[in-house]
Parts: structure tokens; C-alpha cells; sequence
């Protein structure tokens, strides 16, 4: 999905420019099923969609989806970006807000709708994020409705994305709500390590992130040396065990005892507020004596801009409650008028 950021100016608004992102560039079925499920449903941690255009001319069927504009892009970008000009590393607090933030839009998605939503292409690109950094799920595409009561899985052809997809999809076709929980394992540790779940231009024994990871998980005392080094040490190694252990659970061979989209929202609340007693701590990487006690953290400022913000939020006990159309696979856009789009 090709994202765009335009400014709408309307005569509706006639004091006020909205600043929107625009979505081009997707197949017409992909572009169907985004438009029939944003239009009908409300929840923070899904992307808001504003409008859609689709006109015939010349180059064939022109399609647009106009969503709210996402300051901060994707996570892909600002975790896994290698720019000329890298972003500060996103702090540790915000990275567990940023995985609870996508856990509650699956688990939205999984469990709290009238009909199960499968994601089906779970990834680091389609998690965007605000200027506050709130996470938010977008291109829903590829997304298929779970099984039917009595049913186990969907059988469907295997799309996604390498690196991501459950291997019990891959091998047989059968998609469950559980083959999300698989890639939401992966992005899990993506946030760990700041590295791609398929990197070709490392070294081959490193080019795939969950071989990678495996010998250092199991050894405590190595365990620092996958921790993302863009960090510089300011981070909760007990709390990145943890978030560790949670992908491990997510990423079980069997997709049976992985856990729930809501029992891992729950399990990261736990983290986050373990974590948050220890917020000033530097973790003390060390390979031979494991008892060292962490030190204090000295707070970089864009932790500190972008980490009080989270912890002001993330810490909060609140119930999420989730507005959204009844009249489920219906749009009623007439009250939504369209204005005149300037790209830049």
C-alpha cells in the first residue's frame, strides 16, 4: 500500500484544512474489502478511514482511500528504517505501549466484533502511528472472516507476507485467528531486537530473525547481546526477557496453546507496569555475572518527550469501549462530503 499525505481543502470547512494520508496503488477486491470493514467500524487502535474515490478513466479504475493522518508513518519506519538520516530509536516504554496498542486492535478484531476478522498480513508496515505514537492497524486487504460456528479454520490460499506468515498456514492452507498471534510473535521481536524478520543483506546465519534469536534466548546470560544496540543500554533487560518469553508463547510450534489476542493485551499490561517501577533504570548488559544491579537510567530528551507521554497513558486501568456501525457490510457516506484534494 503506497500512503500519501494530502491537504483536503473544503468549503464545508471553510476555516480549517484537514490533513489527511492517501491510499493508492491496492488491487480492487483488496480496496472492497478496506472500504466495506473501515466503513463500518470504530475503534482507537484501527486506522480511521475518512473517504474513498473511485473513478473509471482512461488508465482504467483510479482508486483512492483517504485515511487520518499518521504523523509518525508506520513502525516499520520508525524501527527498521535505515535511512541517511536515521529517527532516534523509539524508547523502550514506547515500544511496549506500541505492542499493547496493536494486541488491542487484534484482539478487537479476533473476539470483540460480531464476526471473527482474520488480519491475515500482521506486520511491522501495517501498524502506523500517530503523533503521540498510538498504534493503529491499517490495509485490511487481505483480511478474511474467521470460521464459521463449529468450525476450526478457514481453508484459503496462503497470502501474506515471508517472515511473518504461521508455518501451519504455509503448509496446509488452514487460517486461524491463531496465525495472527504467530505474526504478532514476530513483530514482538522485532521490537526487541530492531531488526527485520527477514534481513538479506546480513550474514546468512543472521539473515532470518527467528533462527537468529534462538541460541541467545535460551542462554540468560547472552540474552542482552539481541537486544536492539540503538538502545545504548536504556531499557528494562527484565522486562525484555519478559516481552521474550510472550513472542515465545505467540511463536509455540503448535497454534493451540498459543494465547489469545486479549490473554496477550492482559500479559503486556502486566510488563508495562512492572516496567514502569523501573522506568529510570539502565539495564546493565552483562555476559558472566548475572546478579550486577541495574543502575540508573539518565533519560535522553526524546525519551523523555515521547516516554512520560506513554507512561501517562498506558498505565491507566480503562475499559476500551468500542463504537462501531451495527449494520454490518453497509457504508452511509451521506453526510460525508468530499473537497478539493492538493497533493504535495
Amino acid at each position: 500500500m503506497k500512503l500519501t499525505a494530502v491537504v483536503i481543502q473544503s468549503w464545508t470547512w471553510p476555516s480549517n484544512s484537514l490533513i489527511v494520508t492517501v491510499s493508492s496503488m491496492q488491487g480492487h477486491k483488496e480496496w472492497i474489502n478496506e472500504v466495506n470493514f473501515l466503513g463500518v467500524v470504530n475503534h482507537p487502535n484501527l486506522v480511521r478511514l475518512i473517504g474513498y474515490c473511485a473513478e473509471d478513466d482512461e488508465r482504467g479504475i483510479q482508486r483512492l482511500l483517504v485515511y487520518e493522518l499518521m504523523r509518525n508513518k508506520s513502525l516499520e519506519d520508525r524501527l527498521l528504517a535505515r535511512t541517511p538520516l536515521p529517527l532516534p530509536p523509539l524508547p523502550w516504554v514506547t515500544r511496549l505501549s506500541i505492542a499493547q496498542d496493536a494486541a488491542r486492535g487484534l484482539a478487537y478484531l479476533h473476539e470483540e466484533m460480531d464476526f471473527q476478522l482474520i488480519f491475515r498480513d500482521f506486520k511491522t508496515s501495517n501498524i502506523l502511528l500517530d503523533d503521540d505514537f498510538n498504534a493503529k492497524l491499517s490495509d485490511f486487504g487481505l483480511a478474511r472472516q474467521g470460521p464459521p460456528e463449529g468450525f476450526g479454520h478457514v481453508s484459503t490460499a496462503v497470502v501474506g507476507t515471508v517472515g511473518y506468515t504461521a508455518p501451519e498456514y504455509v503448509q496446509t492452507g488452514r487460517l486461524t485467528a491463531k496465525s495472527d498471534v504467530w505474526s504478532f510473535g514476530v513483530v514482538l521481536y522485532e521490537l526487541v531486537t530492531g531488526r527485520r524478520a527477514l534481513e538479506r543483506n546480513l550474514p546468512r546465519s543472521e539473515q532470518k530473525l527467528l533462527e537468529w534469536v534462538r541460541p541467545y534466548i535460551s542462554d540468560s546470560k547472552k540474552f542482552h547481546l539481541i537486544v536492539d544496540p540503538r538502545l545504548e543500554g536504556q531499557y528494562c533487560l527484565k522486562s525484555a526477557r519478559k516481552l521474550a518469553s510472550l513472542a515465545n508463547k505467540c511463536l509455540m510450534k503448535n497454534p493451540k496453546p498459543r494465547p489469545k489476542m486479549s490473554e496477550v493485551v492482559e500479559m503486556l499490561g502486566n510488563i508495562i507496569s512492572e516496567t514502569s517501577s523501573q522506568y529510570e533504570s539502565i539495564s546493565q548488559p552483562i555476559g558472566e555475572n548475572e546478579d550486577v544491579k541495574e543502575e540508573s537510567e539518565v533519560e535522553t530528551e526524546e525519551s523523555t518527550k515521547q516516554g512520560h507521554n506513554y507512561l501517562k497513558k498506558v498505565f491507566e486501568i480503562k475499559e476500551i469501549i468500542s463504537l462501531r456501525n451495527r449494520s454490518v457490510g453497509k457504508l452511509d457516506w451521506r453526510n460525508w462530503t468530499p473537497g478539493l484534494v492538493r497533493t504535495w
